[in-house]
C-alpha cells in the first residue's frame, strides 16, 4: 500500500491500476493521461500530462490546468530513470479487450469447425 503524504521519507509506488513507466519512455501517446509521481522525497504529484520535454539528462513534465494555482509548479524535471505511474487509457484498454475477445471467438470457431461429425446438420 502506498504511503500517505504525511509520512516522512516517502517511497511512492503508484496504485494497483497504474502502470509504471520510466520518465525517459514517456511519449506523445502519454499526453493527456493522468499520472502520479514523486519528484522529491516530500512530494507526490497527481495530474494530467499537458506536455513532455526531453533534455539531456532530464525529462520535464508539464501538467494541464495547474498554472501556478495554490503555489503548485506547473512543470517538474525528472531524471530519465524516474518512475512515473500512468493511469490506463480507457479507450486503449477497451480496444485491447475487444481484440482479445474477438481472437478467442475466432479460435473457438476454428476448433469447433474441426469437431463437426458427418451426420451433423
Amino acid at each position: 500500500m502506498p504511503p500517505t503524504v504525511g509520512e516522512m521519507d516517502m517511497s511512492y509506488a503508484g496504485t494497483g491500476n497504474e502502470k509504471a513507466v520510466a520518465a525517459s519512455d514517456l511519449s506523445r501517446a502519454h499526453v493527456g493521461l493522468t499520472v502520479s509521481f514523486q519528484p522529491d522525497e516530500f512530494t507526490v504529484v497527481f495530474g494530467r500530462i499537458g506536455a513532455i520535454a526531453r533534455k539531456e539528462g532530464s525529462v520535464t513534465i508539464a501538467l494541464e490546468g495547474v498554472d501556478g494555482t495554490g503555489g503548485l509548479p506547473s512543470h517538474y524535471s525528472l531524471s530519465p530513470a524516474q518512475q512515473v505511474y500512468v493511469q490506463p487509457d480507457m479507450l486503449t484498454n477497451t480496444e485491447s479487450t475487444i481484440k482479445d475477445l474477438f481472437g478467442k471467438v475466432q479460435e473457438n470457431l476454428r476448433s469447433h469447425k474441426g469437431d463437426q461429425r458427418p451426420d451433423a446438420v
